[in-house]
């Protein structure tokens, strides 16, 4: 399977999309072979078909009217620029211009002509006589500069005979020009440009949101060198990983890595949102981007600069760009209806009243010209993926990684939540309470045993219990033939003898227990502890409690949800009865199902989905992932610097901020009320001039300017989503 990707010159919108995916559609297999990234107009191709090659790609392309340039030459300098040159990046901006001083000029010889403004505004009749010679050379000027860009597309829409938004203003301005109404001629030419000139003007503030996380990033950075010990100032790109690095109060942190000396508070909003700075110490984690608040401090260097966290950020916001919103997609199927629909009903407008009823040709004719303007889809095709960039983009800012348009849409929708208990309604780093032995052991050795077994295992209980050994100060001995029993616990061999540990429900299986223990045990759970034990194959060698606390803002979050309308907010867990039942009356959720081993995760997550449809699942993106794939839609919680639940989950919360969980839901219908305030908005004004024009009241001054106005108005809606900050 071959990947090919291409800077296209020439996609300023989701028309030229369309248009491509038409095209270069068949050539490689289907449209689902093509992805697009609107904002660096980016198409990547990919095609299990040997025969399509670069060469052939490209000559498709060119057969629209656009130009593929191969990504790798396009960014061959290490900087892909959507345009290179000063007339590739302002040369739609010059013609604008000049197409509105051209009309100026035009408008101003023809007052001076007929001796008033008022009378060069006046409508002329259907032919050329009603306007100077020189008038009309700046009139004729005009229009070519204001549609020089559109012209091409128009003509290979034309021979494709598939009819879009360039060939739609082509056609009204010509028919205008050929009715002798040269003013209307030029002014919707010009104000046609300066709309596409808005259009890629909101692109590109799309764009350089974005950038603004590329910028976040410091380009260089100090380092130890390991040989000499000197220190030396090198490009982040060349740090190499492991190496130690020093930074300095106020500077930001070039890379990912851990603090190996000093003390210091440091600034995390540009990636997390969080409002408040972090104390960091050695041993903590410290990310590229983040600020250093207070003290020097040094850190080991774990990641090269293309993999920092905030690296697989910026991929992810601009690979989510290719994952379109169900919204996104309608309005691309619409349209492909929509425009040669309403190309058929100005035909018709423009000859049925003339031969059916008599009408004049020239007016009826001027009115199709009225219904090919206003039916311009601009405004339509652009109000979506503007909205869903500025969403994705918003949500990034504030610390949540949303993977496409679908996923920015989805919060919206959901009925049911189900929670994680571990790591998600807790902090996840739970540690041991109490130590119980029994049979004669001590709790030294229990201890000891296992943490012996537990040093294989990466599950939070077993952490806690290598922490407490290591801050004992413990020598652990070595396991032997360890294996993992998955959701229940381990067993291995220690001094020649088997062993276990694992959870109550476990020990109970293998009926091993002595009623006396098995009180013991329950008392211990009922006090919303978990439990490990630890047994032998001839008795049970005792049982550590361990609990996880809550997150202080657990309980107002479970609130909010339901203030938001949620029907039911689940916690599931693996854990026992007794802890399951404290941690739910402290959050305040709904129910709680507890004693589930991963496939009971599953299930409960599938129940809930054939109650409520819409289900979100929150985990830790790693060790819920068989749950988290069967939900609508998976969220990671306290995703940053954790590869996994950032690959995983459709939507990762990038701090230990359980409060953004409610943010999300609030945003999302936040962006998808904006979406379909900006279809309908376009749709009703389309459809209120298209009533205008039958009853012969429309103008193409009217037309021309209803149509910028709601381009305009839609896309300010769409970037409002920019502004959107986190909500105390």
């Amino acid at each position: 399977m071959e990947r090919m990707a291409f800077r296209i010159k020439g996609m300023c919108c989701g028309e030229e999309i369309a248009v491509l995916k038409r095209q270069v559609g068949p050539l490689v297999g289907g449209e689902l072979n093509l992805t697009f990234d609107l904002l660096n107009s980016k198409m990547t191709v990919v095609s299990t078909d040997e025969t399509v090659t670069p060469q052939k790609v490209r000559e498709v392309v060119a057969a629209t009217g656009m130009e593929a340039v191969p990504w790798e030459e396009a960014c061959a300098s290490g900087v892909c620029a959507v345009e290179e040159g000063m007339w590739q990046r302002h040369g739609r901006l010059i013609l604008c211009a000049a197409s509105g001083a051209l009309i100026l000029v035009g408008f101003l010889l023809e007052a001076y002509r007929l001796g008033s403004i008022l009378e060069a505004l006046r409508e002329r009749p259907a032919d050329t006589l009603g306007h100077g010679t020189a008038g009309i050379a700046f009139y004729a000027a005009a229009v070519f500069a204001g549609i020089w860009y559109v012209l091409p597309k128009a003509y290979f829409s034309a021979r494709r005979l598939q009819p879009d938004m360039n060939l739609l203003m082509t056609v009204a301005v010509l028919g205008a020009m050929t009715i002798g109404q040269w003013l209307e001629a030029a002014s919707v030419s010009f104000l046609f440009s300066l709309a596409l000139v808005l259009e890629s003007w909101s692109v590109e503030r799309a764009r350089r949101a974005i950038k603004a996380l590329v910028d976040i990033s410091p380009t260089t950075a100090r380092f130890i060198c390991p040989t000499d010990g000197d220190i030396e100032e090198k490009p982040v790109e060349d740090i190499p990983v492991g190496v130690t690095v020093l930074v300095r109060p106020g500077e930001k942190i070039p890379l990912d890595g851990v603090v190996t000396r000093g003390i210091t508070s440091v600034d995390q909003s540009p990636i997390t949102g969080e409002s408040t700075p972090v104390v960091k110490e050695p041993g903590d984690e410290v990310f590229a981007g983040t600020i250093n608040a207070e003290g020097s401090i040094e850190f080991r260097s774990t990641r090269p600069a293309s993999d920092t966290t905030l690296s697989r950020i910026i991929r992810m916001v601009e690979e989510a760009q290719a994952r379109r919103a169900p919204t996104e997609q309608w309005v691309d199927q619409f349209a492909r209806i929509y425009t040669p629909t309403m190309m058929a009903l100005a035909f018709l407008i423009a000859v049925v009243p003339p031969l059916l009823f008599g009408g004049a040709w020239a007016d009826w004719l001027y009115q199709a010209l009225v219904i090919l303007v206003i039916a311009c889809p601009c405004s339509l095709v652009i109000s979506t993926p503007v909205s869903i960039v500025a969403g994705l983009t918003s949500a990034a800012r504030n610390g949540v990684l949303i993977k496409g348009g679908a996923f920015l849409e989805a919060p919206a929708r959901i009925k049911a939540i189900a929670l994680d208990k571990t790591g998600t309604l807790t902090f996840g780093e739970p540690s041991v309470q109490q130590i119980i032995p029994t049979d004669h052991h001590t709790e030294d050795e229990l201890l000891a045993n296992a943490a012996a077994l537990e040093s294989h295992c990466t599950h939070p209980f077993a952490r806690a219990i290598l922490k407490l050994a290591d801050s004992r100060g413990m020598e652990r001995p070595q396991a032997e033939d360890f294996s993992i029993l998955p959701g229940q616990g381990a067993q291995g061999t220690l001094h020649g003898k088997s062993y276990w540990i694992g959870n109550h429900r476990l020990l109970e299986q293998w009926r091993h227990e002595t009623p006396e223990f098995h009180e013991t045990a329950t008392r211990v759970e009922d006090e919303g502890h978990s439990l490990v034990i630890m047994w032998c194959e001839d008795h049970v060698c005792g049982l550590m409690s361990i609990s996880d606390q809550l997150r202080p803002e657990a309980r107002e979050t479970v609130l909010q949800l339901k203030r938001l309308g949620i029907e039911a907010v689940v916690m599931i867990t693996g854990d026992n009865e007794g802890t399951a039942r404290k941690m739910a009356l402290a959050t305040g959720v709904d129910s709680y199902r507890a004693e589930l081993l991963p496939e009971g995760k599953v299930r409960a997550v599938a129940a809930l989905q054939e109650d409520w449809g819409h289900v979100a699942m929150v985990g830790d993106g790693v060790n819920d992932a068989p749950a988290m794939a069967v939900a609508s839609v998976s969220i990671a919680m306290g995703a940053m610097g954790t590869d996994a639940a950032i690959e995983t989950a459709d939507i990762a919360l990038m701090s230990d901020d359980l409060s953004k969980l409610p943010w999300l839901i609030r945003h999302s219908r936040r962006t998808l009320r904006v979406i379909k305030q900006n279809i309908v908005f376009s749709l009703g004004v389309k459809i209120f001039f298209i009533a205008m024009t039958l009853w012969g009241t429309a103008t193409l001054w009217m037309a021309i300017a209803a149509d910028m106005g709601a381009s305009l108005l839609v896309i300010f809606n769409g970037l409002r989503l920019l502004r959107i900050q986190q909500e105390s």
